[in-house]
């Protein structure tokens, strides 16, 4: 009998190692879905997005011209992507950046984001969540919602000429109520900032910030 058991304990083990193996994925025009509860390893594709459901772990995502949607209480090291937006749910934990060249990055309720938030021409928008990195981006809106906190500051780059061949269009930067960004908030083009009477922000190099009351800034 005592043998029995430790044939089956061992069984177990096994099977629960293959189970719960974090096993690296790379697709070439193809997307990839982590269902809900699994945990993976590294991810990357071309051409295809990639889903990440409730409960989810994978280490580092990344894709080229493809979606990056992560559902609720997942874990993650990093997130990228060149030509697609990025959404992070809530109460969703990544480690380190969160980056996107051409798309929008959101999160939600509860997501915690140890890194940078950056975009190239993508608008940022936290909704009672958590940048540990600070914000950056050159062409995109940054909407700091309402209880968010981002650490690190906030920087809007100058864009490049060659980036845009029309003349560029003026970011608007909202803080929102009870939102707290710590470090300096610096503009290195025209911006247009509102920020609530009940925020709290750091210096703020470049700009005029319009104070308003409410939950947001008028139109």
């Amino acid at each position: 009998m005592k043998n029995l058991s430790v044939c089956v304990a061992s069984v177990f083990l096994l099977t629960s190692a293959g189970a719960f193996a974090s096993d690296d994925i790379s697709k070439i025009n193809g997307s990839i879905r982590i269902e809900t509860n699994r945990t993976a390893g590294d991810l990357d594709t071309v051409n295809g997005s990639i889903h990440l459901g409730d409960g989810a772990h994978a280490d580092k995502v990344g894709t080229v011209n493809g979606s990056i949607e992560i559902g609720d209480n997942v874990t993650a090291h990093s997130l990228g992507t060149v030509n697609g937006a990025i959404e992070v749910g809530k109460a969703s934990r990544v480690e380190r950046d969160v980056e996107t060249v051409n798309g929008r990055i959101t999160l939600y309720g509860g997501a915690d984001v140890g890194g940078s938030l950056t975009t190239v021409n993508g608008d940022i928008r936290l909704e009672t969540a958590h940048a540990g990195g600070g914000i950056k981006t050159v062409g995109g809106d940054i909407s700091v919602g309402a209880d968010s906190h981002v650490e690190g500051g906030i920087l809007i780059e100058k864009p490049n000429s060659s980036w845009f061949r029309r003349t560029p269009r003026t970011p608007r930067v909202v803080i929102g109520p009870r939102a707290v960004v710590t470090g300096t908030l610096e503009f290195r083009r025209e911006v247009e900032l509102f920020v609530s009477d009940s925020a709290k922000i750091g210096n703020v190099v470049g700009a005029t910030a319009t104070t308003f009351s409410g939950e947001r800034p008028p139109n």
